[in-house]
């Protein structure tokens, strides 16, 4: 049986009208084509739909039922097309999208998220919380469609990225240790003989390397004592006299008593947040939240471009992991 929507409308009209020069002019087709097309679904079907005369034109009991049943595959055609026309224009569907444990205090990422909700009510957002590396594993293997991340070194071929945030990196300490009572900064020299509280390396924070960098830098390589999976515990054990860490600034929101972040004198003495997705993704949800993301970007970046403006590489490249 092959019956298009056109008879199943052209059907509808007559049917609700109960007149075929009132349902032609309505469909906007002069009446011997509505006539002639209404014969070909009856032909179609093998059962008459209506019953005409001079006088009227009435449904029979199969053009009822037909007439139930016309009505909602037309409505669902057009919700369906409606929903189609919505997803292509990014107001409709879900997003996928990583974050590091930090990132929720980073004000870049608050106001991307609200805002896109705000525009996006239809949309469904999918927050995963995962560190950086595998951040990337996910995006790359499409379990991802973005993600919040501190800057990768070194960064995937196939990834693209925006910068939203740039922070200061803060030396955070006890109240009654000596170098909280310093006036000004401190450089990460100053550093050189306090145990360290680190995120541990094996979650691929972003954070850990930096921070074995800087110390570098500065000729010394850093006492780690503990290192921890999450920031809160991190800034439990300096408040419980562990050692210092380095956090990003963004972290002093943490209602921690008994801590004390110093800022950091060193120019290196940075980190940012990227959002980033797949070079090739075409999503137009995808594409609005990245757009989005790209009027946050400061004006001049830490450790490269702000966003990729070069064409989309052909090969994936995954980034190494740290040891």
């Amino acid at each position: 049986m092959n019956i298009e929507l056109r008879h199943l409308r052209y059907f509808v009209a007559v049917a609700e009208d109960l007149h075929f020069g009132k349902a032609a002019d309505r469909l906007g087709i002069s009446q011997p084509p509505l006539s002639q097309q209404i014969l070909a679904l009856e032909r179609e079907i093998g059962a008459r739909l209506f019953e005409r005369s001079n006088r009227r034109v009435e449904l029979t009991n199969a053009g009822k039922s037909l007439l139930k049943e016309a009505l909602e595959i037309l409505q669902r055609v057009d919700v369906a097309a409606m929903r189609a026309e919505r997803i292509h224009r990014g107001l409709l569907g879900e997003v996928k999208i990583g974050f590091f444990g930090s990132a929720p205090f980073v004000e870049g990422f608050q106001k991307l998220i609200f805002e896109f909700r705000a525009t996006h009510t239809d949309v469904d957002l999918i927050l995963q919380e995962m560190p950086t590396y595998q951040q990337v594993d996910a995006i790359l293997d499409g379990r991802l469609d973005l993600g919040f991340v501190r800057p990768l070194q070194p960064k995937p071929s196939s990834i693209q990225s925006v910068e939203i945030a740039r922070e200061r990196l803060m030396a955070v300490m006890r109240l009654d240790h000596p170098l909280a009572s310093r006036q000004g900064d401190l450089s990460v020299a100053d550093l050189e003989h306090e145990p360290m509280v680190l995120y541990a390396s094996s979650i691929g924070s972003g954070l850990h390397q930096k921070i074995i960098d800087l110390c570098r830098d500065a000729g010394f390589f850093p006492s780690v004592v503990q290192e921890a999976n999450a920031t809160p515990t991190m800034m439990g054990l300096v408040a419980a006299g562990m050692g210092i860490s380095i956090l990003p600034e963004s972290l002093r929101r943490l209602p921690l008593a008994g801590l004390k972040f110093v800022p950091l004198s060193d120019p290196k003495a940075l980190t940012a947040v990227w959002l980033a997705k797949r070079w090739e993704d075409r999503s137009s949800l995808v594409r609005h939240l990245f757009q989005q993301a790209t009027r946050l970007k400061p004006k001049t970046p830490v450790g490269g471009v702000n966003a990729d403006t070069t064409k989309s590489p052909r090969q994936s490249r995954r980034p190494r992991r740290p040891r």
